[in-house]
């Protein structure tokens, strides 16, 4: 269904929003900022700033609900004969290889990080983040494993899945503060994905395989 008049007019608002208070963001640091100042740049009133962004750390951290469910996605797109730990690790590596946006694999990465580290309710906020993504995949894997209630499990290997990329996003993020090339990084990245991989058990990694139809 093509998009109407006033879905792209709020969706334009919204982007312009966002992209206003990003750049005060990096430019200032993020409690330097007001909702206010956003408000006026953006040329739009306080109360339309929060119809769209509930929290000023939403304006931040806009895209996260791509986080949220990224892994999950990844377990339901699984290849048949598949299993979804080999989902991730494929997704990942792929990512890494074409240098991604996505995991952080971008030169201006680096001033995002700077911001987050440099305010205490953006890192609550990338916590809080993080136990979604686990939540979310747990549910995931009990429903394509077809796992009872009190199978314990769902939630171990969505742990380690879990723990796997936000180490591995984690990484990425450091090493690119520290001035370092998306494009060297990613060559390291697909090394520590292979390390990682190795620390998994056979449990892990051949579970909830897709059947074949």
């Amino acid at each position: 269904m093509a998009e109407g008049l006033r879905e792209r007019k709020k969706r334009q608002t919204r982007q312009l929003i966002s992209d206003m208070a990003t750049g005060l963001f990096l430019e200032r640091g993020f409690d330097a900022v007001t909702i206010a100042e956003i408000a006026e740049v953006a040329n739009v009133s306080v109360n339309t700033v929060y119809n769209y962004f509930p929290a000023k750390e939403d304006l931040f951290l806009d895209r996260s609900k791509g986080i949220v469910d990224r892994l999950s996605r990844y377990v339901r797109a699984r290849h048949k004969g598949e299993s979804a730990t080999a989902a991730v690790l494929r997704e990942l590596r792929e990512a890494v290889e074409n240098v991604s946006p996505s995991i952080g694999l971008f030169d201006g990465y680096g001033d995002f990080m700077r911001v987050v580290q440099e305010a205490q309710s953006l890192r609550s906020r990338l916590w809080a983040i993080q136990q979604e993504q686990l939540e979310d995949l747990e549910q995931t894997l009990r429903e394509v494993a077809g796992a009872q209630a009190d199978d314990p499990l769902p939630v171990l290997v969505a742990g380690q899945l879990s723990l796997l990329h936000s180490m591995l996003m984690g990484w990425i993020g450091r090493e690119i503060v520290a001035g370092r090339k998306a494009a060297a990084v990613s060559r390291e990245a697909l090394v520590l994905i292979d390390e990682m991989e190795e620390l998994l058990s056979d449990k892990a990694l051949n579970y909830a395989v897709r059947a074949a139809e």
